[in-house]
């Protein structure tokens, strides 16, 4: 998609062989890539997390706020009025003001709620009073059980990840929560946002990973 810029790009523009690399971009610096061709998911989910590693607190927020600029001027996201969310950690692109902005708009928010070793369920958010502080002062939602019977409402979902890539495959943190639960929503809308040093050139796939529809990073 047009909102996916291809590490692979900035592979050919160095004169970089094709083969597999995990590129990253620093604030106000050229991409660099590291080849990767021999990283499984493991290693590539520790490369993500030495990446984020070089930046401050107000530089991932800088980055969020370019992200989630251009996924507001998203057809899908502007049609869509039941959106699956998520409640940002501290190492992803910061979803919290932006989800009361989307309240304000009118939007019904749904946040995932992991509740056992294998699944996570959806509840409303319609405001703060809907979170509670967990383990690791992680907030979770509280709010109202969405039922599985109403999935089908469901217009968008906005995924997080640790990394993507250009065919639109998704490097999670390993439990499969997503994977299983989008099972539940074949018919949803699926974004992908991370931060830029997040967009790799190729993630290897297993049967049970999801595909995103579009990534944004």
């Amino acid at each position: 998609p047009s909102d996916y810029e291809d590490p692979g790009s900035v592979r050919e523009a160095r004169g970089i062989p094709k083969e597999a690399y995990a590129c990253s971009q620093a604030k106000g610096q050229k991409a660099h890539c590291k080849k990767a061709e021999i990283m499984d998911k493991k290693e590539l989910r520790q490369f993500i997390r030495n990446e984020k590693r070089q930046y401050s607190s107000s530089q991932l927020e800088e980055l969020s706020l370019s992200v989630l600029s251009r996924l507001n001027g998203n057809e899908h996201l502007q049609r869509a009025e039941t959106l699956l969310m998520y409640y940002s950690l501290p190492d992803e692109v910061n979803t919290h003001a932006y989800i009361d902005q989307l309240l304000t708009e009118g939007k019904k928010i749904l946040l995932p709620e992991v509740i056992d070793g294998e699944n996570m369920v959806i509840r409303e958010y319609t405001g703060k009073h809907d979170l509670k502080e967990g383990a690791f002062h992680i907030m979770e939602p509280i709010g109202s059980l969405f039922p599985e019977e109403r999935y089908q409402e469901i217009n968008l979902a906005i995924i997080p990840g640790m990394a993507f890539d250009g065919n639109h495959n998704r490097l999670g943190r390993g439990k499969g929560y997503y994977d299983r639960f989008l099972q539940k929503i074949p018919q949803v809308y699926k974004i992908g946002i991370c931060f830029p040093f997040q967009l790799v050139d190729e993630i290897p796939t297993e049967e049970t990973d999801i595909k995103m529809d579009a990534i944004m990073g």
